[in-house]
């Protein structure tokens, strides 16, 4: 085998093997069960939260979903949103500290919500929608652990917090950054959640979409910069062998 076309299958084994790993960095990326959106402006008031749940097995499904709210930090007016096959438990729990509103003082409030009764299958994923009344303001973000059941019985853990610095865990728990009341960010989001629960969904996958999209824009840049160099590397050995 000649030195150029040795040079042109080298260069195209990494770059198909850097566009591999971008393709399967973006399905790992999409397993993790998420909240959207990502981010609220502290004490924002009438929206929705929209938890959604990948299946991540081939021969088993998703039969049950539980969803943790803090209670340190409580999510205020909790209602959920009727579910095509699903049946929804929700658990208040009494706080202890009681958070005053214009309305009175709040002393409970929703601690679990418990999805069960329906399926999501391999390959497939389910949007849960929670409605709220107010979020906290005295805190920067909400975490919310989720338990994710299979009909195998297998349960999946999304409960470990990231740390600062740190690489993302392996089964972490959704979390909801609270931004300050006048930042746009928590702005668009609060007008952005507002809307039907219809909305919120599709925002949401739209912007999985865009993720996707900007992975897969990626990958073809690394594909040619990859091209790129074999092309340098044959003109280089075409000009070696002339002198």
């Amino acid at each position: 085998m000649s030195v150029t076309r040795l040079t042109l299958r080298r260069a195209g084994t990494v770059t198909a093997l850097t566009a591999a790993s971008v393709l399967v960095a973006a399905g790992v990326a999409a397993a993790h069960v998420t909240v959207h959106p990502e981010s609220y402006a502290k004490g924002a008031t009438d929206g929705v939260l929209t938890f959604r749940v990948p299946n991540e097995e081939d021969t088993a499904s998703t039969t049950k979903v539980q969803v943790y709210l803090p209670t340190d930090h409580p999510v205020l007016g909790v209602l959920v949103t009727p579910q095509d096959g699903w049946t929804a438990k929700v658990t208040t729990t009494k706080l202890k500290t009681p958070v005053k509103t214009d309305d009175g003082t709040i002393t409970e409030a929703v601690s679990e919500v418990t999805w069960t009764g329906g399926k999501i299958g391999a390959g497939q994923y389910e949007d849960f929608n929670v409605a709220f009344g107010q979020l906290p303001e005295d805190t920067d973000q909400l975490t919310f652990k989720t338990l994710q059941t299979y009909s195998d019985g297998k349960v999946v853990r999304w409960i470990e917090e990231a740390q600062s610095g740190a690489d993302e865990p392996e089964n972490p728990a959704p979390t909801l950054k609270l931004t300050a009341a006048g930042d746009d960010a928590g702005a668009s989001s609060t007008a952005s959640a507002t809307k039907s629960s219809a909305k919120a969904t599709t925002a949401s996958a739209d912007t999985s979409d865009s993720t996707a999209r900007g992975l897969g824009i990626a990958g073809l840049i690394v594909g040619a910069l990859g091209l790129a160099a074999a092309a340098f590397a044959f003109v280089r050995t075409r000009g070696g062998a002339r002198s």
